[in-house]
């Protein structure tokens, strides 16, 4: 009876960790996370942004416009009541990605070409290529991870 037991728990899944997402109008923004925001980007105008709550974790997505057009976004945590870039997020064309993030991405055995491509720079120096297969715009089909020259597609979704 033991080993069906076991079996039998060997099955059962973790619930999926909920996000709670609540729009934030730009002029609603604290004040501290607009500074960041600015520091980082001057004459960013900030268009959108949304509070995000999920395992005793806050962070907030702030979408905007740079005065060339281009469209950037960061993403800020809030840790003992500091609150910092973790991420900073722009669409790149695939042909703009490093030939190595490339290569390792056809290397992979998963056929994908992307139709849009999301560079993420992280805070620590790690930049991670989320690639968006045609008809699956909501999660990324790969997700590949670049630093120090080296990249490599990653088996678990990236935690930003």
């Amino acid at each position: 009876m033991i080993p069906h037991l076991i079996s039998a728990l060997a099955f059962v899944v973790a619930p999926a960790v909920e996000t709670k997402i609540t729009p934030v109008a730009a002029k609603d923004l604290p004040a501290a996370v607009v500074a960041v925001v600015r520091a980082a980007a001057p004459g960013m105008t900030i268009k959108e942004a949304e509070l995000k709550e999920r395992e005793n974790r806050r962070y907030f997505d702030v979408e905007g416009v740079m005065p060339d057009g281009s469209e950037i976004e960061f993403d800020l945590l809030e840790k003992d009541g500091v609150w910092a870039i973790v991420e900073t997020q722009r669409d790149i064309a695939w042909s703009d990605a490093p030939k190595i993030v490339r290569d390792v991405a056809a290397a992979s055995g998963k056929a994908i070409t992307p139709v849009r491509v999301i560079e993420s720079k992280q805070n620590d120096g790690v930049v991670i290529y989320e690639l968006f297969a045609a008809g699956k715009p909501k999660d990324p089909s790969m997700e590949v991870s670049f630093k120090d020259g080296q990249a490599k597609v990653l088996t678990e979704v990236w935690p930003h």
